[in-house]
């Protein structure tokens, strides 16, 4: 489904379903370098029960036009213009790494919007090495191959599906990315969590609101490591947290069916 939202055409993956504004809506925001089809499974699986899905491609990935957003801020501020265009007055954010942040940041500027956060592969701060921010600016090829191999457990690197690859298959994405906006798409997406800075305000705000929140964490994730969200865990001292155990980052592909249990349990259990 397309949308007009800050002047550019927007891509929203409904899941197969159409978009009925009375349901309940989940939005699914990607991470740096990715676009809505990371959540495939988890999307497709909860709008064909119950829910409206709305998995974006944020501005300058996948099938948004414009340019990539420079800060968490403007991610945030593009979001709630997106909600306006789909006529969406609250929903539920799913975000992963990146996508946490900016659901943090929305959660900041509208906590009435916000019904529940679930961050998956969170970090804050969430700061990047100088040496991999030079890297993903002057050799991005090189920087996707360091971070795949990153955010991947060894453990877990076959399929049940014969010939694929979880390596393979995310790295052949953020070429794709890269290929779609070679405006150092990479340097910018890193550049903005790193100088990202609102989030222990964001998280005094959920807590205030007392908004359900659910940290959805791997336990062998080596970029968003089980420690880093700690600082926003002490805060949010109402928030749920899971434990997923043999996946690194890319959770949402190595270990598909247990984040879309955990997903699916924390949005329809009652507020």
């Amino acid at each position: 489904m397309l949308y007009h939202v800050q002047g550019q055409a927007t891509y929203c993956y409904t899941g197969g379903k159409t978009f009925q504004p009375e349901l309940p809506t989940l939005v699914f925001i990607h991470g740096a370098q990715n676009d809505h089809s990371v959540w495939a499974l988890q999307s497709r699986s909860l709008a064909h029960h119950g829910f409206n899905v709305l998995a974006i491609d944020l501005p300058g990935h996948g099938r948004s036009s414009g340019s990539a957003l420079s800060s968490i801020e403007a991610m945030a501020q593009w979001l709630l213009a997106l909600f306006d265009s789909a006529g969406v007055s609250s929903a539920t954010l799913i975000g992963h790494s990146m996508g946490s942040l900016i659901a943090l940041e929305t959660a900041r500027c509208a906590p009435q919007r916000i019904d529940k956060l679930a961050l998956l592969g969170n970090a804050y701060p969430m700061k990047v090495a100088d040496a991999l921010l030079t890297m993903a600016r002057d050799d991005e090829p090189a920087a996707i191959d360091l971070v795949n191999s990153w955010s991947h457990c060894t453990s877990t690197q076959q399929t049940a599906v014969p010939g694929f690859q979880l390596q393979g298959n995310a790295r052949r994405l953020m070429q794709r990315m890269s290929a779609i906006n070679p405006a150092q798409l990479f340097f910018t997406d890193f550049t903005a969590c790193n100088q990202y800075q609102q989030g222990e305000a964001a998280a005094n705000s959920i807590l205030a609101q007392q908004i359900p929140t659910l940290f959805l964490i791997a336990r062998q994730d080596r970029m968003t490591t089980p420690k880093a969200s700690v600082g926003l865990r002490q805060i949010i001292t109402h928030a749920q947290v899971v434990e997923i155990d043999h996946c690194g980052h890319s959770m949402m592909s190595e270990q598909p069916e247990a984040v879309l249990t955990s997903l699916t349990t924390f949005v329809k259990s009652p507020v």
